[in-house]
């Protein structure tokens, strides 16, 4: 009896260590993607920084007003002045729709005191 006692709790440290290994390797695993996955973000940030700088050196007034003025035959493009812009209550908006009618109610086909 001791022997059955022994082999299976030598069958269950094997079991064990085996567990232990398949999970070591695949912690190490997850671990180089997440360094991986943190090197593409790093590089996306200093990508998504040097946009920021393009698009603001880009849209600089003093360069867009040049623009506007070598390209007015085509645009048409005029500087935005006071009072160009309107007030909220000049806006007009789109009426409010009806409520939908359910379980209308015939009145003219109704004989006095009856209920509906």
């Amino acid at each position: 009896m001791k022997g059955i006692a022994y082999v299976l709790a030598a069958l269950a440290v094997f079991g064990l260590a085996f567990w232990a290994y398949r999970e070591n390797y695949a912690t190490q695993q997850v671990l180089k993607e997440t360094r991986a996955l943190q090197r593409q973000i790093g590089a996306a940030q200093v990508r998504m920084g040097v946009l920021r700088a393009e698009w603001a050196y880009l849209n600089r007034p003093d360069r867009l007003t040049e623009l506007a003025e070598l390209n007015f035959d085509r645009l048409g493009l005029l500087p935005l002045r006071p009072d160009q812009f309107g007030l909220i209550d000049e806006v007009s908006y789109p009426p409010k729709p009806l409520l939908p009618i359910t379980n209308p109610i015939d009145v003219s086909t109704m004989a006095d005191g009856e209920e509906p």
